[in-house]
């Protein structure tokens, strides 16, 4: 297992699910394979583009060990971990550990509101449960769920929480908890938050979706980042900027499944009720695709 600090592009990992159910074991290790070719720094499976809320956890289960497995300590992996109830998510989570992840990608589910001090406990439990690393994840846009200053200030105080994987969409908010808990959680970007700009604040990477679709061009721009290289940087961030676009247009899991089926990934369709794209948007897609043919 890896113990040395996370940083770098993890690409959130989509699930290849067949229709009778099954977990498409093949094509997940052809895609790992691929995306650590491509100089990948990690690997996050079970994020959103994971679609992990519409997974039984026998398939959650099976999809992290075919990916520690293919994996085989080549890069670290970081998997996710998400329940309503605290119980549940501190069985996953110890589970998840035993089973040789790096890290966790702690998520936390909510259908009532959810207090501060249960959104605390939920996160601290499975910080509490665990040795290994874990990284905070926020996305008010899919989860009522949103971390204040006060919980992370809260949170910073567990020694193995030391990651946040932010995508509230709101830099102010984010600049705010990096100039308080900054140098106890470090912070990796959302895909659609223009990761550049976090890096420029002192971000550690992204873990995102996309990067299973622009591996290469996800490295580079990474690697044009820590070498400070703006212009160069901002140019290439420019351009990646048409992919977001698209994700954002079409539900992102869908969307990144049908760019890997363009790119020759047999990934399947989304998990129902999600449908795949079709027609003109499958059209548009393959259109956003060619353009970035030529960035790596």
């Amino acid at each position: 297992m890896h113990r040395k600090e996370l940083a770098g592009v993890f690409p959130y990992l989509v699930s290849p699910i067949g229709s009778d159910g099954k977990v498409k074991e093949n094509v997940l290790r052809s895609l790992i394979d691929h995306l650590i070719k491509c100089g990948v720094h990690g690997l996050t499976p079970l994020g959103s583009t994971g679609e992990f809320a519409y997974l039984t956890w026998e398939q959650r289960k099976k999809i992290i060990e075919v990916v520690i497995d293919t994996t085989s300590g080549r890069v670290p992996v970081v998997a996710g971990v998400a329940h309503t109830s605290i119980h549940e998510a501190v069985r996953q989570a110890k589970e998840v550990e035993a089973m040789g992840a790096d890290a966790i990608l702690a998520i936390m589910e909510s259908y009532f509101p959810v207090s501060a001090e249960g959104v605390v406990s939920y996160f601290k439990s499975i910080g509490e449960a665990v040795s290994c690393p874990i990284v905070l994840y926020t996305n008010p846009s899919f989860s009522s769920t949103n971390l204040s200053l006060e919980i992370f200030e809260e949170l910073a105080k567990v020694p193995n929480i030391r990651y946040l994987k932010d995508a509230s969409a709101n830099t102010g908010n984010l600049l705010t908890t990096m100039n308080h808990v900054g140098k106890k959680i470090k912070v990796f970007s959302a895909s659609a938050h223009i990761p550049l700009f976090v890096m420029m604040l002192g971000g550690v990477g992204w873990m995102a979706g996309p990067s299973c679709v622009i591996p290469r061009q996800s490295v580079k721009l990474y690697e044009l980042a820590c070498a400070k290289r703006w212009d160069e940087a901002i140019l290439l961030q420019k351009k990646l900027w048409g992919i977001n676009q698209i994700f954002q247009k079409y539900s992102l899991a869908p969307c990144i499944k049908a760019c890997l089926e363009l790119q020759g990934f047999a990934v399947g369709d989304p998990i129902p009720p999600l449908q795949p794209l079709r027609g003109k948007a499958l059209k548009e897609v393959g259109e956003v695709l060619k353009t970035l043919d030529d960035s790596d």
